[in-house]
């Protein structure tokens, strides 16, 4: 019958993106096929034509009309924006083709979004990567998490497609969650919205700055590996023609037969010191660049790692190091890394021991929320200059509860440059920003209460390590609402207060003579 299907790429919207090959594989054809966005782009080359478009959800509709057409003996172009054969129609067309058919095939290569977005990054791409498509309409999600895991460990770059829709709305988070598992939190990673096409976007950020980002269907995410870099505006990843370098500086390694003590507090690293006194060797390792600074002046005869870690990581970790017992004093509202630690200890029949500093002695001024939520209603409900020193990560569910527009808000951060941007970024004007490492005393918390002006102050447990009593003085005193979110309830198998019911603990294990030790940040 001679008839003939092209399978034509369009690119990513651009009439300069589609190739010439595609162009005249366009005038040669008597009818096309395709979504009416994409007939739009290449109306140049379909004028007079047979056009046949159908919705979104309705692919294989358009598929066999294209097959039907090329079986009359007709030339049919069947079109897809990117590359046609990358998440799109070329694989439905060949799974629905007979193996009697005649007609010629012709698959015509395009801009797929992974090269699209990369080329308005800059670079990201130079080297090994791999795209991963987070629909799960076609396939199944355990699939898609089981993939990004062996991609996150392998340290590919990645271009992430189909990334956010209204009804997958928190998949994209969890990837990003897991991505964090093998690679460093400061991995250099790209946003392209609507590339080469109008109201494009391009963003530059860190990885787990893209946990706290929205995106849409319209959005290409590109992470990088830990070569990744910045210069200037642009993004790449290098090829090897220099030398493969992490960073700056040589990284020790860790020492063997260790007890980690995860810690994310004042007391933590006090702990650390504590075992340094009592002859046990101890490695620091902290998430962040300011924890590493805190704990390499605080803490005396330490190793310090900066960096922070997903479950993997550490598993890994704690494997090649051998270690002999975790010791989690994280922070007393950490609760998801200690379900992690205690997990992690079963898996690898550690030793676990939950150091935790003691709570309020006294909490009879302050009002008792069980959630943030619960305490975001209390705030709006009793205070109009309200002030929050619950942390950057809940400040979305202040500000985003009913009434919240109403009152004013101001918040202190801890003095990283995330969690500062993180409050600009939910609205927060920079003078109303204390970013600052407590704990505090009285005065400094009545000075700045007073002039700000503030009437209810939103806070979270935090003993008498974390200031506590200075806070309830100071809110007293000024006659402040006080509100506290309660401490999460876990479930510990060992929980102790005081480090010497840790070095009592510690003495108790099998190999405890001679154990080197590991304090995490």
């Amino acid at each position: 019958m001679g008839g003939k299907l092209n399978l034509v790429s369009v690119g990513p919207g651009f009439v300069e993106h589609i190739t010439e090959c595609g162009q005249q594989a366009l005038k040669s054809s008597d009818a096309v096929v395709g979504l009416e966005l994409y007939l739009k782009w290449i109306e140049p080359w379909i004028a007079g034509k047979r056009l046949y478009s159908t919705p979104c959800t309705q692919e294989r509709q358009r598929v066999h009309v294209a097959l039907d057409i090329a079986r009359a003996g007709g030339t049919v172009s069947l079109v897809s924006s990117g590359d046609i054969g990358v998440y799109a129609m070329a694989s439905l067309a060949f799974e629905e083709m007979l193996e009697e058919d005649t007609f010629a095939v012709s698959v015509i290569p395009g801009v797929t979004a992974a090269n699209a977005c990369a080329s308005l990054l800059g670079a990201p791409l130079s080297h090994d990567f791999a795209t991963l498509s987070l629909s799960d309409l076609l396939c199944p999600w355990d699939w898609i998490e089981d993939r990004a895991r062996q991609l996150s460990r392998a340290d590919l770059a990645v271009a992430l497609y189909n990334v956010q829709s209204k009804q997958r709305h928190d998949g994209v988070y969890r990837i990003i969650e897991i991505m964090l598992e093998g690679k460093k939190r400061d991995t250099v990673c790209g946003i392209v919205r609507n590339a080469y096409r109008p109201e494009q976007s391009v963003e530059i950020v860190s990885l787990e700055e893209l946990l706290h980002k929205q995106f849409d269907m319209l959005t290409t995410i590109v992470i990088g590996n830990k070569y990744t870099r910045r210069r200037r505006e642009w993004i790449y990843t290098p090829r090897g023609y220099n030398s493969w370098i992490e960073t700056d500086t040589p990284t020790k390694a860790i020492p063997a037969k260790a007890i980690w003590v995860f810690s994310g507090t004042s007391d933590g690293n006090a702990l650390a010191n504590e075992l340094v006194e009592s002859g046990y060797k101890v490695v620091v390792s902290a998430a962040t660049s300011y924890g590493r600074d805190v704990a390499a002046a605080s803490c005396s005869g330490v190793h310090v790692v900066e960096g922070i870690a997903g479950v993997e990581a550490r598993r890994r970790e704690l494997k090649a190091s051998a270690a002999a017992a975790i010791v989690d004093a994280t922070h007393p509202y950490a609760a998801e890394i200690s379900v992690q630690l205690m997990a992690l200890s079963r898996e690898l029949e550690l030793p676990y021991i939950r150091f935790e500093r003691a709570p309020a002695a006294d909490d009879s001024y302050a009002r008792l929320c069980d959630t943030v939520d619960e305490a975001a209603r209390e705030a709006i409900k009793c205070g109009k200059r309200i002030f929050l020193s619950t942390g950057s990560k809940d400040l979305a569910a202040f500000l985003a509860a009913p009434g919240a527009s109403e009152r004013v808000w101001f918040v202190r951060v801890t003095p990283e440059p995330d969690s500062i941007k993180q409050a600009v970024d939910s609205g927060v004007p920079r003078e109303r920003i204390c970013a600052m490492q407590g704990p505090f005393s009285q005065q400094f918390n009545e000075v700045l209460w007073r002039d700000w002006k503030i009437d209810c102050v939103v806070t979270k447990d935090s003993g008498a390590a974390g200031g506590w009593d200075s806070k309830v003085g100071a809110a007293r005193s000024l006659g402040c609402t006080m509100i506290v979110v309660k401490r999460p309830v876990v479930d510990y198998p060992c929980i102790v207060s005081d480090f010497a019911a840790v070095l009592a603990a510690l003495r108790r294990l099998p190999a405890a003579e001679g154990v080197e030790c590991v304090s995490q940040v």
